[in-house]
């Protein structure tokens, strides 16, 4: 790719810190069992897709709230670590920052607990301000980790200022028909366009039909994401997979917001939708043979870009 001026990117989302410890095996109900090894990572959807562009040497600026303490402190450290512009996130007062507790056993199998803490605290308000500092026709990606209806006035705002809207419909949940068109590009995984489109989703053609009932449903593009199996591209002309380049999976935690931060830097590098989602496909690769979340998201030399 080329080396043209960098665009504004902004993502609007969650900050999360994940709390997790490793046990051979997970409590039963009233049960205390001795864990192993404890540590913490960066977390949160939208933080996690910032550092995703960033990495791949976009201009980012995140959008959110975390808490007036030490977990705020740190994710904000760690966002700015990665040159991500931070000033349109503001400290809540009267709520702690985001947090999961994890707990992970030998075999993989985990239990999660999320307290959103400041991220419901993202309201239309703080949303209305961010915007005022939103660049006209850029772009701009959610998820579904903040209140929905502080979702639903930013696609409004987004749409009033001509930026295109990468919305990533996670977690799982039934959609407003306003959201679904709002988006230049839905991204839902397997799981998430099953419940939006009410088809179930099981392999390629049945990808097809619950694409084609969100086109029909307003959305732009939709990118119906199947792990191993690639990328379901639909838009207005016409269907294709697009295949994952294979290897060797360690950890699927990041693919997806690795992902949507990716397609967001091709796109704003001025590649076409197609080509953008083959890119995306390639950085997801990297990211899935790497431990962990925003540690796993490739650099910029990693894919040529």
């Amino acid at each position: 790719m080329g080396t043209s001026a960098h665009h504004q990117i902004t993502v609007i989302g969650s900050i999360n810190t994940d709390m997790v410890v490793k046990t051979p095996k997970l409590p039963q109900h009233g049960q205390t069992v001795i864990g192993g090894e404890f540590f913490m990572k960066a977390g949160g959807k939208g933080a996690n897709q910032a550092v995703a562009a960033a990495r791949l040497g976009a201009k980012v600026a995140m959008v959110g709230k975390v808490g007036a303490d030490v977990f705020g402190d740190s994710a904000i450290e760690r966002l700015e670590s990665e040159g991500i512009d931070t000033s349109l996130v503001s400290r809540e007062g009267e709520r702690p920052s985001g947090v999961a507790l994890i707990s992970v056993d030998d075999s993989g199998e985990n239990h999660i607990v999320v307290a959103p803490g400041a991220n419901d605290s993202v309201d239309c308000e703080h949303i209305e301000s961010a915007f005022k500092e939103i660049p006209h026709a850029s772009l701009v990606l959610l998820q579904l980790e903040i209140p929905l209806e502080t979702v639903k006035h930013a696609v409004t705002l987004a749409r009033q200022k001509g930026c295109r809207i990468i919305l990533d419909p996670a977690p799982a949940r039934q959609l407003p028909s306003s959201l679904v068109a709002g988006a230049y590009l839905l991204t839902p995984n397997e799981t998430e366009a099953e419940i939006i489109s009410g088809i179930e989703v099981s392999d390629e053609n049945s990808a097809h039909e619950a694409a084609a009932r969100l086109l029909d449903a307003g959305a732009a593009n939709v990118a119906v994401t199947l792990g191993a199996g690639g990328v379901l591209l639909a838009t207005g002309e016409n269907a294709r997979l697009i295949p994952a380049p294979e290897v060797n999976a360690v950890d699927t935690t990041a693919a997806g917001d690795c992902f949507n931060g990716s397609v967001a830097v091709a796109l704003a590098r001025g590649l076409c939708l197609g080509a953008s989602v083959e890119f995306a496909c390639r950085a997801a690769s990297i990211a899935v043979t790497r431990l962990g979340a925003q540690d796993a998201m490739p650099y910029a030399h990693e894919l040529d870009i």
